[in-house]
C-alpha cells in the first residue's frame, strides 16, 4: 500500500428502509428488499409536503430511517487500523459494525468516526456496517435539517504507526510579504506493543510543484502512547492567501519507520496573517478590507441537506461575482468539502458551532412566530455532548485558511427564550409586539440570562484547547442585556445581530471591544453603518441563499431572505448587492407597476422583475442598479434621460415609464469612461423549450452531476419570464434526475416527481452520472411547447472502492 494511508469513499451501494426495523443492527438481517441509495441522502425531501409537518422545517417529515451496507476487505488489510468515518449524519446516529455496537452521535451537524479494526472480518461472507437514524422529533429545528446519510462517508486505512485523527495543525505565526514561518505541529499514534523510533518529515511545495521548504526529526514513541512533534518551514517571499488570490501550498507530512513510509497526509496550506482591530477594524496581510458576508444554511432546495460539492461551487461562484468576500456557517458545522472550496475560492468564514446551548430555543410549526411553539432540539444533548462537539468542530477544521472566526453559538440570549432577566423590566430588546404578552416581560422561572456568561467562557477555554490562533465570537440577539451579564465579555469579538443603532453608542461605552455586524438585514442603511465605520469590519447578510423551512405559514416551505433563489438562480435583490459591494462595473435593469403598492418598499424586491412585458400605457416604475456614476435610460431608441448615482440616497436609479413594448435599455458610465449596457426586450407568446448544461461531459462515478436549465422561450430565442408551464423531465442512459427546483417558495409539487412548473419562465435539474459509461440524453417537454433534448457524456473513471472495498451484491 502506497504510503502506507488509503482513503477510500463510501457513498455506493448502500441500502435503505424508511421506518424503523428492531433487529436491522444484526449482520444476518435480511435487507434483500431494501432500496438502494447513494450517499449524500436526504429522505424527507423524497417525501410529500404537508402540514402535519413543522413549518420550522419547511414542512417536510422526518422520521426513523436504516442505512445497510455490505462490504469484503482485502487480505492485505490484515494488521492494519480500519476506520469510518461519517461527515453528517441527522441525527441521533446509531452505528453497528458486524452486530457489534460502535456508539451513537446525536448532534446532526458533526463529524465522528469509529474504529472497525477489532469488529472486521476478512473472511468469506463479508461485513455489513447498519446505521439508525431518529429523526421522529423534526420540529427539532428552526430551519430545515433534513433527514438520514446527508454527508459523506469514508474508510480509513493505516499502519499502526500513524498521524492521530486530526493530528496534523498548521499555523503560520509570522507573516510579511518577505517572509512566512510556517508552524507544524503533528501528533503521531503508535498503536503497538512496543516502543518505536520514526522519522517525520514535512514538505512544502507551492501549486508547481517547486519545493519551498522541509523539515525532519526523529521520535520514539512508546508502545500505545502518541507523541507530539513540533516543526517549522520558513518561505521567502511568499504567495499569501487572500479572498482576491486564494493561493494554496501543499503540505506533506510523511511517518517513516526502518526507512520505509507507513504514513503520509496532504494538508493544503494558505499563509496569511489577519487582526480586529477595535478602532480602524479589520485588517488581513496588513491591508484594510471590509467583510462583506452572507449567512448561508445548509440545503439547496430540491436536494434537501444532501447537496453534491458541485452546487456550492456553483452557488459560490455567484455570490463571489456579487461582490461577497466572506461566509457565515448558520447555525452549524459545515460539510468539510465546503469549507474546502471557501479555500480554493477566497471566501473568509465564520465557523459557528451552535444554535442552542442549554436553554430550548421556540421551534415554530405552525407559521413563523406563532404561538405556541414545540420544543425539541439538541439542548438535550448540549450538557453531555457540546463539549465534544465543539472540541471536534475546531479540530477538524482549524487547517482552513478561510477561517478566521469560531462562533460558539447564534442568538442563544434571545429574551425569553429561554433565558430571562430582571432587566427586562427595564429593556425592550428583541421583545417585539408579535409575542405574547407573558413573553414580553421578567419571569424569574425561566433561566437566568446570566447563565450565559458561564457557557460562553467554558465553551471559549474548549476552543482555546484546540485552537489559539483565532479569535472566538458569538452573535447575540440581545447585546443590550449580555454586556451587562458578562456573556458578552467572555468573548475575543463580539457580534451583534440586526443592531446597527447601537454600534457607535457601544464603540463608546466599550473601549477596547471589537464590534461587527454577525447578522444583518440587506437594507441600505445597514451597510452604510459597517462602509462608513472604520471600527465596524463585516457584515453578514441574512441570507445569501433561499433556505427550506422557516416558513411564514402554508403555503410557503421556504425563507425568501437571498439573493439566490432555492435553484441558484440571481434574483433583483443579487444586482442591488452587486452594485453596494462589487469593484468591477456593473448596470442591471428590473421593473414594477407603479401603482404597486409595495413601490415604497422596493429594498425587499416584491414585484420586480427583470422582463419587459407589461400592459400597454400601463404606468411602470424602471429600476437601475449599477456602481457607474451615471446611467441614461432608453426605450426604442429615444432617451428618458440620464441620471446620476450620488443624486438619489437610495443607492440605486429610478424612473417612471409609460410602458410601449419594445427594447428598454440602460447605459451607464463611469467616471473612467468605462460603460455597462443592460436591455430588457419584449418577449412574445411562449413557444419553445431551451436547455442549456454546465458541463458536457461527467466521470461515471455514481457521484458527479450537471446543472441542467430548461428556460421556456418565444420563437426568437428570448426567455418568456412570465411563463409557469409544467415542465416534465425524463432521462435516458447512465444518468438520474436527482432533483427539479424552480426556486418557487409556493410550489408544493413533491420534490420525487419529475413534473414541475417553470417559475419565471426557468426549472434547473440535476442529473447525476452513473458508474457506466454512455451518453446521457435529457428529455424535457412541456405542453403546447413540444421538447428540447441535451447529452451528457459519461465518461469511464476508475472507481477506487473496487480495487479494496469491494459491495456485496446478491
Amino acid at each position: 500500500m502506497s504510503d502506507g494511508r488509503i482513503v477510500q469513499n463510501l457513498n455506493l451501494d448502500w441500502h435503505f428502509k424508511r421506518g424503523d426495523e428492531p433487529r436491522a443492527w444484526y449482520k444476518g438481517f435480511d435487507d434483500a428488499d431494501w432500496r438502494s441509495v447513494t450517499l449524500p441522502h436526504d429522505w424527507s425531501v423524497e417525501e410529500p409536503f404537508s402540514k402535519e409537518h413543522s413549518s420550522g422545517t419547511g414542512y417536510l417529515p422526518g422520521g426513523t430511517g436504516w442505512y445497510r451496507r455490505w462490504f469484503e476487505l482485502p487480505h492485505e488489510w490484515k494488521g492494519k487500523r480500519v476506520s469510518i468515518t461519517f461527515e453528517g449524519v441527522y441525527n441521533n446516529s446509531q452505528v453497528w459494525c458486524n452486530s457489534y455496537y460502535l456508539g451513537k452521535r446525536p448532534y446532526g451537524y458533526s463529524t465522528f468516526t469509529y474504529d472497525l479494526t477489532d469488529f472486521i472480518s476478512f473472511e468469506d461472507g463479508g461485513n455489513v456496517i447498519s446505521v439508525k437514524v431518529d429523526h421522529k422529533d423534526i420540529a427539532d429545528s428552526r430551519w430545515f435539517t433534513g433527514s438520514g446519510i446527508y454527508r459523506d462517508v469514508y474508510l480509513t486505512v493505516t499502519d499502526p504507526i500513524h498521524i492521530a485523527p486530526y493530528g496534523v495543525f498548521v499555523k503560520t505565526p509570522e507573516v510579511t510579504a518577505e517572509r512566512a514561518a510556517v508552524a507544524v505541529d503533528v501528533r503521531i499514534s503508535n498503536e503497538t506493543n512496543g516502543d518505536e523510533e520514526v522519522r517525520v518529515q514535512h514538505t512544502l511545495r507551492d501549486q508547481d510543484g517547486q519545493l519551498i521548504g522541509s523539515a525532519l526529526s526523529f521520535v520514539t514513541i512508546q508502545a500505545g502512547a502518541e507523541a507530539k512533534v513540533e516543526h517549522a518551514v520558513e518561505v521567502n517571499r511568499p504567495n499569501l492567501w487572500s479572498p482576491d488570490s486564494p493561493y494554496l501550498y501543499d503540505l506533506t507530512t510523511e511517518v517513516a519507520k526502518n526507512g520505509e513510509v507507513v504514513d503520509s497526509l496532504q494538508t493544503p496550506v494558505g499563509i496569511r496573517w489577519f487582526t480586529f482591530d477595535a478602532e480602524k477594524g479589520f485588517f488581513l496581510n496588513d491591508v484594510p478590507m471590509k467583510i462583506k458576508g452572507v449567512c448561508v444554511h445548509h440545503d439547496a432546495g430540491c436536494l434537501g441537506a444532501a447537496v453534491p460539492e458541485k452546487v456550492w461551487v456553483r452557488r459560490l461562484a455567484a455570490l463571489k461575482e456579487m461582490g461577497c468576500n466572506a461566509i457565515r456557517m448558520s447555525h452549524n458545522p459545515p460539510a468539510p468539502n465546503l469549507l474546502d472550496l471557501c479555500d480554493r475560492m477566497g471566501f473568509l468564514v465564520m465557523d459557528e458551532a451552535f444554535d442552542e446551548w442549554e436553554g430550548v430555543k421556540n421551534k415554530w410549526s405552525t407559521g413563523h412566530n406563532v404561538y405556541p411553539p414545540k420544543h425539541y432540539g439538541y439542548y438535550e444533548d448540549f450538557p453531555q455532548w457540546g463539549e465534544t462537539d465543539i472540541k471536534e468542530m475546531v479540530l477538524r477544521d482549524r487547517n482552513h485558511p478561510s477561517i478566521i472566526l469560531w462562533s460558539i453559538g447564534n442568538e442563544v440570549d434571545y429574551p425569553n427564550d429561554p433565558y430571562c432577566h430582571p432587566y427586562f423590566d427595564t429593556m425592550t430588546g428583541n421583545n417585539d409586539a408579535n409575542k405574547p404578552a407573558a413573553e414580553r416581560m421578567y419571569d424569574p422561572n425561566k433561566p437566568n440570562a446570566e447563565r450565559l456568561a458561564v457557557i460562553a467562557r467554558r465553551l471559549v477555554k474548549y476552543v482555546k484547547e484546540c485552537d489559539d490562533t483565532r479569535p472566538v465570537t458569538a452573535a447575540l440577539a440581545f447585546p443590550e442585556l449580555s454586556n451587562l451579564t458578562g456573556y458578552a465579555d467572555a468573548l475575543d469579538v463580539v457580534g451583534y445581530n440586526y443592531k446597527e443603532h447601537l454600534y457607535s453608542e457601544d464603540l463608546s461605552r466599550y473601549p477596547g471591544r471589537v464590534i461587527y455586524g454577525s447578522e444583518n438585514s440587506s437594507s441600505l442603511e445597514a451597510w452604510l453603518a459597517v462602509r462608513d465605520n472604520p471600527a465596524i469590519s463585516a457584515q453578514f447578510i441574512w441570507t445569501g441563499i433561499d433556505y427550506l423551512g422557516e416558513a411564514r405559514g402554508w403555503p410557503v416551505r421556504a425563507a425568501q431572505s437571498g439573493f439566490l433563489d432555492l435553484a441558484g438562480f440571481k434574483k433583483t435583490g443579487y444586482y442591488y448587492r452587486q452594485s453596494l459591494w462589487s469593484e468591477e462595473p456593473m448596470v442591471f435593469l428590473a421593473a414594477a407597476k407603479a401603482s404597486d403598492p409595495w413601490i415604497a418598499e422596493r429594498r425587499r424586491w416584491a414585484g420586480v422583475d427583470p422582463h419587459w412585458n407589461w400592459a400597454a400605457g400601463e404606468k411602470v416604475e424602471v429600476f437601475c442598479y449599477t456602481n457607474c456614476e451615471e446611467a441614461e435610460l432608453r426605450l426604442n431608441g429615444r432617451s428618458l434621460g440620464a441620471k446620476k448615482l450620488k443624486e438619489d440616497p437610495r443607492g440605486y436609479l429610478s424612473w417612471e415609464v409609460d410602458y410601449e413594448a419594445g427594447t428598454l435599455e440602460v447605459i451607464a458610465r463611469g467616471a473612467d469612461g468605462t460603460s455597462r449596457i443592460c436591455r430588457l426586450v419584449t418577449a412574445s407568446e411562449p413557444a419553445k423549450l431551451a436547455m442549456t448544461a454546465d458541463c458536457a461531459e461527467l466521470r461515471a462515478n455514481g457521484q458527479d452531476i450537471a446543472h441542467v436549465e430548461i428556460q421556456v422561450t418565444d420563437g426568437s430565442g428570448r426567455l418568456a419570464y412570465l411563463a409557469d408551464h409544467p415542465i416534465t423531465l425524463s432521462v435516458t442512459g447512465p444518468g438520474t434526475i436527482i432533483g427539479m427546483e424552480s426556486g418557487d417558495v409556493q410550489d408544493l409539487e413533491p420534490y420525487s416527481s419529475r413534473i414541475r412548473k417553470a417559475y419565471r419562465g426557468k426549472l434547473l435539474a440535476y442529473v447525476r452520472v452513473g458508474t457506466e459509461p454512455g451518453e446521457i440524453v435529457v428529455t424535457a417537454e412541456a405542453p403546447g411547447l413540444g421538447a428540447a433534448r441535451g447529452a451528457i457524456a459519461a465518461k469511464s473513471t476508475a472507481r477506487k472502492e473496487e480495487s479494496h472495498v469491494s459491495p456485496i451484491t446478491e
